[in-house]
């Protein structure tokens, strides 16, 4: 199995398509795409989450795209069983699996050897009730003191992470950082990643921002917002959406709604950026400067020397 990993706005599902074409190379087999992305498994979460068009999806096979309404809660857990799915009935096929994304856990989830403890409904029920009455900064930090590694690793605002790994501390007795994966792959694998520098980076930010709203952005969210996506219990979190509500509602400008979601998305950036880095199994593309052909074709080069 390939992976390509990196930050959001690298390039990453151009080096994807572009292997899956040339997949039929080395084997008898063609590539299909297993996506990484969190927020890509909602239906109708479509430029927002920047999903690779249709002429692509047409044109090579794509997996855990659109398998959720949004008013679905995604599960890293759920997710890990069905793209292990999607990725055996590929390899049964004769087929090259190639993941790509951004959603660091997901990938982990999908490439290691990574087991979920259980669930105690009564216990995160609990820690919901307490996150409201307490507010979410008070949970954050009593994860802080029990467990700093589990905060370090999660953003204070990320509510239902950082339950979720009260909820695990409670049930098991032990530090969340504790039930994580090791850098050990669960199956053959070979990650690629993609990196720019953050000039790079955030230049592309403002174009694939300008982009998404010229493409209908506001409409996309208008449409969800009809489906409740307000009160969508992690739909509601993805980059960008919270701003463009923000916008319909009337509490900013269009172009104060165009700015946070740059920000937002430069924020998110960072954090991938610090989450990949500590993996010592990537093998790094240096993007910074090129398009995304060019990247592509020297991923193409580093997976067929590693091959």
């Amino acid at each position: 199995m390939i992976g390509i990993v990196g930050p959001s706005a690298s390039g990453k599902s151009t080096v994807a398509f572009t292997l899956a074409q040339r997949a039929q190379q080395w084997s008898d087999g063609a590539g299909e795409i297993v996506s990484m992305d969190a927020f890509a498994l909602y239906r109708g979460m479509d430029i927002g989450t920047a999903k690779p068009p249709a002429s692509q999806r047409n044109a090579i096979a794509h997996h855990q795209i659109d398998v959720l309404d949004i008013s679905q809660v995604a599960s890293v857990a759920r997710y890990q069983q069905a793209a292990r799915g999607d990725v055996d009935a590929i390899e049964k096929r004769g087929n090259t699996p190639i993941a790509v994304g951004g959603s660091g856990l997901y990938a982990r989830a999908l490439f290691d050897r990574m087991e979920f403890p259980g669930t105690d409904p009564l216990v995160r029920e609990r820690l919901m009730r307490e996150a409201e009455s307490e507010g979410a900064e008070a949970l954050y930090e009593r994860l802080r003191q029990v467990d700093p590694r589990a905060a370090n690793a999660v953003h204070p605002n990320n509510t239902r992470r950082v339950v979720r790994a009260l909820e695990v501390i409670e049930i098991t007795g032990k530090p969340f950082t504790a039930t994580l994966p090791s850098y050990e792959f669960a199956r053959p694998a070979f990650l690629i990643g993609i990196r720019r520098d953050n000039d790079d980076l955030d230049a592309r930010i403002e174009r694939r921002t300008e982009a998404m709203f010229a493409e209908g952005f506001v409409d996309e969210v208008r449409h969800l917002m009809a489906q409740g996506l307000e009160h969508a219990p992690t739909a509601s979190r993805a980059t960008g959406y919270p701003s463009v509500i923000n916008f319909i509602r009337g509490r900013c400008s269009e172009r104060e709604a165009r700015e946070d979601v740059c920000l937002q998305t430069r924020r998110l950036v960072r954090r991938q950026i610090k989450w990949f880095r500590r993996d010592p199994r990537i093998h790094w593309v240096d993007a910074t400067g090129y398009d995304d052909t060019q990247v592509a074709d020297e991923a193409v080069r580093l997976t067929e020397m590693m091959r």
